[in-house]
């Protein structure tokens, strides 16, 4: 699809060097294991002290260990996350190239996709993300009760 970043055309050199040498051209079968995110419960930080303590330090040890977790009871309305993931599906759904060209009047460098530090075939993980400082986000449009 035109809204997808070009993976296989910037990577197919790292792709193909993964094959060579394998007899008769045969290609490496990969597992992926599939693994549940971790889940941090926000809710705990309002209770006893040794609960709130132990619920930092299970955000602390997510972020070390996978670097991201989900969060429930975090106090943000239904009604906001599904506006927030309305306007992430229209931004995610544009042509390649707008993307790209960033033509959101964020930051440079806010949108990147795949892994441009890549050298093997293992390093390689497929990703598209919009890294946007809070304050590059505007405060209207609807969001002005945000603040």
């Amino acid at each position: 699809m035109d809204m997808d970043p070009p993976f296989l055309e910037t990577y197919k050199t790292l792709l193909d060097k993964a094959t060579e040498g394998r007899a008769n051209g045969q290609k490496e079968v990969v597992i992926i294991e599939e693994c549940e995110l971790p889940l941090i419960d926000l809710g705990r930080l309002k209770l006893g002290k040794l609960e709130k303590e132990k619920c930092k330090s299970d955000i602390a040890r997510e972020s070390q260990e996978w670097g991201f977790f989900q969060v429930v009871n975090h106090g943000i309305s239904r009604e906001i996350l599904e506006k927030m993931m309305s306007e992430q599906v229209k931004v995610y759904r544009q042509p390649f190239n707008n993307k790209s060209k960033e033509l959101f009047n964020f930051s440079s460098g806010t949108y990147r996709w795949g892994t441009p530090t890549a050298t093997c075939r293992e390093q390689l993980s497929w990703s598209e993300a919009f890294h946007i400082p809070m304050n590059d986000i505007p405060f209207s449009n609807g969001f002005s009760s945000l603040r």
